[in-house]
């Protein structure tokens, strides 16, 4: 049975190397990755969709099976609140209704340690709507993945994060293992194989279950 898998956010910290590994996986016939500028990787089953968050509209052709939603940024990065919700929000659960409408079955989204609707943080406010957003959307399976700080290499820093590193290596012994900062190869590999799984419903992973991975 052919299928297909869809990721967006392929060139962000987890979406880079989680696209490797769907590429490798026996599991899909055909992967698509949407990204704002072409990707620097050919393949016989890649197929790269250029859009912008500024044309949702360009999503409503799309199909795929499983749908891999890896979208992120910052405050800092998005320079505004509306910018980083257009991002963080309004993009995946555009992307959710889209693809659901298309026949797909299942949606793996990145979210955060802390996600929370009625959060006084914008952040975790916003974590928490899209996830109750996409999950009225009524996929059959929708996994809410929770990471606390992930680590790994990436293309921009953040001065945030580095400042976060230097602690977790003194005094990380002292932090719940739910809170530990977590690599970013881990939550990739988790949500493939959580894809497989062939779960249905609504399944959160918070941050200790990731390590295992």
């Amino acid at each position: 049975m052919t299928r297909t898998a869809l990721i967006a956010g392929s060139t962000g910290l987890i979406g880079n190397q989680l696209l490797p590994l769907l590429l490798d996986s026996t599991e899909y016939d055909r992967v698509i990755a949407l990204s704002r500028k072409p990707l620097q990787l050919n393949h016989a089953r890649l197929e790269n969709v250029i859009i912008t968050v500024d044309r949702l509209d360009q999503l409503a052709n799309l199909k795929a099976d499983d749908i891999y939603c890896c979208l992120g940024t910052t405050i800092g990065q998005a320079k505004s609140k509306e910018a980083f919700r257009k991002v963080d929000y309004e993009y995946p659960v555009e992307l959710a209704r889209n693809l659901k409408k298309n026949g797909a079955q299942q949606f793996l989204l990145v979210s955060a340690l802390g996600a929370n609707k009625y959060s006084r943080i914008f952040y975790n406010r916003v974590k928490g709507e899209v996830e109750e957003a996409i999950e009225h959307v009524g996929f059959s399976t929708f996994h809410i993945f929770r990471p606390s700080l992930l680590v790994g290499d990436r293309k921009e820093e953040r001065r945030g994060e580095e400042a976060a590193k230097i602690f977790y290596k003194f005094f990380g012994f002292l932090i719940p293992k739910k809170y530990k900062e977590i690599e970013s190869i881990k939550v990739a590999l988790a949500m493939l194989a959580q894809a497989k799984n062939k779960s249905s419903g609504l399944i959160i992973h918070e941050s200790d279950s990731l390590q295992n991975y």
